[in-house]
């Protein structure tokens, strides 16, 4: 069975448009089941199932190991040997020892199969071909669960860390806790965390039903019980931040220390076929435009430990200059376009050449994106558009990431950031770094 590999996305499924990588011939029946504006403030003064199946692999589908070719010769027949030198052999559960793309640690994926369409191909061997689905239905907005948080992201099967049986080393979710943004003090969420259904009227899911909000404020609309009610709420002050941070935005003067931190950490096993992962993230601040390129500009940033190549002290969402996310972003257009006049009015006016030149055009985006959402009442602000970060991972490795937001050198002018989305890349091709506007942002 020859599989032309598709990109697994976002719980959904994107044709990659090539295959993506060679397969080996082996002979895998398989059988599926089922059915088928006030004035501004200041510093200081996923599950898709097989359908149609004929039963043929029994209840959930059936696999039986055939003679083929492997990449150095005949498939092995040996249950007791890793014929494909992915860690499993077939009496620990690895239904095709030719293919080290399956086995139980992979996850599914949609697939061409000998030229017909795609369809959901079962990689993990538990016998049912299904994507990964949205968990995060009928989550509450004030849900103080950690877990949820990874299930608002779409980030729903957990993983034991110490299975009994290698047939059960699968991937997922690890662990999950709320900490500051240097890992090391745990918090209470309270008010800084949200797990929106929409963020107002004009800002959507982009996967699943509910999306993460980390706030240096409050993460709240208006009209729900503790919203802020201006721009500036307060919590914490003077924590060390993580190594690194805050991160100096080239040719703009810098703060040293952090306030107002709030983290959600998730430790993760990768599946063993993802060569990277991806998620969506949106970011809304009231230092926007006044206090463009000063000491003051809030961050957030996706900490990745072991840190993948191409990161910058570990973050992974930046964008093509290197610009940590903050008002200094590219792609920072969602905004009134008659606020021009007021972008980067504190970074030492206009005779500092260091200071950055107005974007042009300016505020793309408009500020529709702003409705209903207090970014919108209670002073001058602006967001970014959706953007997707990509980061390479080591097929079945271990890793932890922590979606960090904070203020900057003071407590003054909150930012909330958006996080939805999370998936697995699974189509074989390498993945870099980086952060572009989100595909097809809903």
């Amino acid at each position: 069975m020859n599989h032309a590999r598709l990109a697994l996305f976002a719980g959904a499924v994107v044709a990659s448009g090539t295959a993506a990588s060679a397969v080996v011939a082996c002979d895998v029946s398989v059988g599926t089941s089922g059915t088928g504006a006030a004035p501004s403030a200041g510093h200081g003064a996923g599950s898709v199932a097989g359908s149609g199946g004929d039963g043929s692999g029994g209840a959930g589908g059936g696999f039986s190991l055939t003679t083929g070719s492997g990449p150095t010769g005949p498939c092995n027949q040996d249950p007791g040997v890793d014929g494909d030198g992915d860690g499993w052999t077939p009496a620990e559960g690895d239904c095709d020892d030719c293919d080290p793309t399956v086995n139980p640690g992979a996850i599914d994926v949609l697939a061409a199969v000998d030229g017909g369409p795609p369809q959901v191909v079962d990689h993990d061997c538990d016998g049912k071909a299904e994507l990964p689905a949205p968990c995060d239905d009928g989550l509450a907005l004030d849900d103080a669960d950690p877990l949820d948080g990874a299930r608002a992201l779409e980030l729903c099967q957990q993983a034991d860390a110490a299975p009994a049986s290698k047939k059960d080393l699968r991937w997922g979710v690890l662990s999950a806790r709320y900490v500051g943004a240097n890992g090391v003090d745990a918090r209470v969420p309270g008010l800084q965390v949200g797990l929106f259904d929409g963020f107002g009227p004009q800002v959507h899911v982009q996967a699943g039903a509910r999306m993460l909000a980390l706030s240096s404020g409050h993460a709240r609309l208006p009209d729900t019980p503790g919203a802020c009610g201006s721009p500036s709420c307060t919590t914490t002050s003077n924590v060390d931040p993580p190594s690194g941070f805050p991160q100096i935005v080239p040719s703009c003067d810098g703060g040293t220390i952090i306030n107002d931190d709030i983290a959600l950490e998730i430790t993760l096993r990768a599946p063993t076929n993802a060569s990277g992962y991806a998620f969506s993230f949106k970011f809304h601040s009231f230092e926007f435009p006044e206090w463009v390129c000063t000491p003051y500009n809030d961050q957030f940033i996706a900490l990745v430990s072991p840190a993948p190549a191409g990161s910058i002290h570990g973050n992974v969402s930046f964008d093509g200059l290197a610009n940590p996310v903050s008002v200094n972003l590219a792609y920072f257009d969602v905004c009134d376009p008659a606020g021009q006049d007021g972008f980067a009015l504190n970074c030492g006016g206009t005779a500092n050449p260091s200071c950055p030149t107005r974007p042009s055009p300016y505020c793309p985006n408009g500020a529709a994106e702003l409705q209903g959402t207090g970014f919108d009442l209670w002073g001058h602000s602006g967001a970014t558009r959706w953007l997707t970060t990509r980061a390479p991972v080591k097929g079945g490795a271990e890793l932890t990431i922590r979606f960090a937001v904070w203020d900057t050198a003071d407590q003054a002018l909150d930012s909330t950031v958006l996080v939805d989305r999370f998936s697995w890349l699974a189509d074989g091709t390498a993945v870099d770094v980086g952060t572009d506007p989100a595909d097809n942002p809903k």
